[in-house]
């Protein structure tokens, strides 16, 4: 489970919803959200600090670190790939081809070619006309 905590805070720092030097939710108050030992929220917490993600200031709580924004951005191109090896396994097994994916993934999040051939802008996201997938993810 803090493993869980660690990712989403991770994912929160990648994609803007914390900066650097926010504070993180008090681990009591985190606790009681997500209905959970303090002990496991606070452990998620130690481990953000042992990898440089965040770092306490005695009495004032936890932090998160600016190393954290930028490790996020090398991060997202791991996921990116974990996230297409799971895609392309599921797809293998109901016989699609790798071309097959690629072609849907384009027609759901096409890529704004006025930007240039196939790229995108830092930052820029082509989520808009995907999001509506995410009911499908979540209820395979």
């Amino acid at each position: 489970m803090y493993r869980q905590i660690v990712d989403e805070i991770r994912r929160c720092v990648s994609i803007g919803i914390l900066k650097p030097g926010e504070p993180l939710p008090a681990v009591r108050k985190l606790a009681a959200e997500l209905k959970i030992n303090a002990n496991t929220v606070q452990q998620a917490y130690r481990t953000l600090e042992h990898e440089g993600d965040a770092y306490v200031k005695r009495g004032l709580g936890t932090f998160v670190s600016a190393r954290a924004q930028e490790a996020g951005r090398g991060r997202s191109t791991a996921i990116a790939r974990q996230i297409a090896g799971r895609m392309l396994r599921e797809g293998f097994r109901h016989g699609l081809l790798a071309s097959d994916l690629i072609a849907a993934l384009q027609e759901i999040a096409p890529i704004r070619r006025e930007k240039g051939e196939g790229t995108r802008e830092k930052g820029e996201g082509t989520r808009e006309k995907g999001e509506g997938t995410r009911e499908k993810e979540e209820s395979s």
